[in-house]
């Protein structure tokens, strides 16, 4: 079994790929702003505008690197919160009062602050976290250096804090819970596949990639 979920996890990717185009291609009317997205991120910079600043909720972790992150990866993210198929109460909150067109502002002023590409090769994993890497077919959704994903809707992962990264997995595998979980189908099935030590070990090497995201201070917080 776990040698065929590389070939489950490619067959369902093509699929939910087609899908993402086919949601991209009706929104393709909402273009983003950079500008407007500055004037929108007040809520934003005080948890994302912060260095090392830790959110306590479902654990303590780092808040996930925004700035360089693709823009309609952002906008999947705020959508999946504002539907409730990411359950986080304050994301919720703050993504349900957001417009379309807020999204997207706000995802172009995050992707403009990316202005280092990761390289094409990321440095290499030690056994342990290679084989999981591997077993997971991690590569095959987020791009071979884990900053470029096959679908502008995933996430670059590569330098992400390992932190966020272990809550993130972990969230895939929670059914049943009206405040901690995420839906969706792809990644559930590979993160059950792992205990929480194996999780950790995924997420230590992603976040010591040199990847392409970064946490952008405010001149409020420097």
């Amino acid at each position: 079994m776990n040698q065929l979920l590389p070939m489950i996890v490619r067959s369902v990717v093509a699929a939910a790929t087609f899908s993402a185009a086919a949601l991209s291609a009706q929104a393709q009317g909402v273009t983003g702003s950079a500008e407007a997205g500055q004037k929108k991120a007040e809520m934003c910079i005080g948890c994302h505008g912060i260095p090392g600043y830790q959110n306590s909720f479902p654990e303590i972790h780092k808040v996930p690197k925004i700035s360089g992150q693709s823009d309609k990866y952002i906008v999947s993210a705020l959508t999946a919160y504002k539907k409730g198929d990411r359950k986080h109460p304050s994301m919720r909150g703050i993504a349900g009062s957001l417009t379309e067109q807020d999204m997207a502002d706000l995802a172009a002023f995050y992707t403009a602050q990316g202005d280092q590409p990761a390289d094409e090769t990321p440095k290499a994993a030690n056994v342990a976290a290679a084989a999981l890497i591997e077993k997971g077919a991690c590569a095959s959704c987020h791009g071979a250096n884990f900053s470029k994903p096959i679908d502008p809707s995933y996430p670059k992962i590569g330098g992400q804090h390992a932190d966020y990264l272990f809550v993130a997995l972990k969230a895939y595998t929670v059914e049943g819970n009206n405040v901690v979980g995420r839906a969706n189908p792809i990644m559930a099935g590979v993160a059950k596949q792992f205990k929480p030590a194996e999780m950790r070990e995924i997420a230590k090497y992603l976040a010591t990639l040199d990847g392409e995201l970064k946490t952008v201070p405010q001149s409020r917080f420097r």
